[in-house]
């Protein structure tokens, strides 16, 4: 297929205001502000709906982007979501570089979790100003080796996964 994607250009999510989530991920994480867009419409239907749009850029050069929309934000969009819902995993170097990250975010009070062993990487979690899970991983040196031995079997465990829970996903689709 030549017509294929590339990757991600960015995941877009709301935020409570764009000036505290701008403190955090600049600040903070040390990702720069790449673009800051105001606009006084909704795209795509015209209607009046004033918001700014804020894209911190990755190392990647790929981006993370939130939508400061004051006027349709209602304080649920805000609550701390689990991380099976919803977060978001930016990648360190190294597992060493993930121990610079904790003592980072102690220095800023950022509080946070772990780190949490998942074999072919470790990981430290924490919540964004607007509630989403944010996570720093690292990957181990047998991240390769598993996730091709996982890739192998992938297929399978899915189709085990689906059989297992289809009686319990019956009503989920209603």
């Amino acid at each position: 297929m030549t017509d294929h994607l590339l990757g991600i250009h960015h995941s877009a999510f709301r935020c409570r205001d764009a000036e505290e989530t701008r403190a955090f991920y600049e600040d903070t994480l040390g990702l720069p502000v790449a673009a800051a867009l105001a606009f006084e419409e909704e795209p795509g239907s015209g209607k009046p709906h004033p918001y700014v749009h804020i894209f911190f850029r990755l190392p990647d050069g790929n981006f993370i982007a939130f939508f400061d929309a004051p006027d349709s934000a209602k304080p649920e969009h805000f609550r701390p979501a689990h991380g099976f819902d919803r977060h978001i995993a930016f990648e360190a170097g190294s597992v060493e570089a993930l121990a610079q990250w904790k003592a980072r975010l102690d220095a800023y009070g950022i509080p946070f979790f772990g780190p949490i062993d998942h074999h072919f990487v470790q990981s430290i979690y924490m919540w964004d100003p607007n509630g989403l899970q944010v996570e720093i991983t690292a990957r181990t040196a047998g991240h390769d080796t598993i996730l091709q031995a996982e890739e192998a079997n992938a297929r399978a465990v899915l189709a085990e996964w689906t059989v297992r829970t289809a009686a319990a996903k019956a009503g989920l689709k209603a």
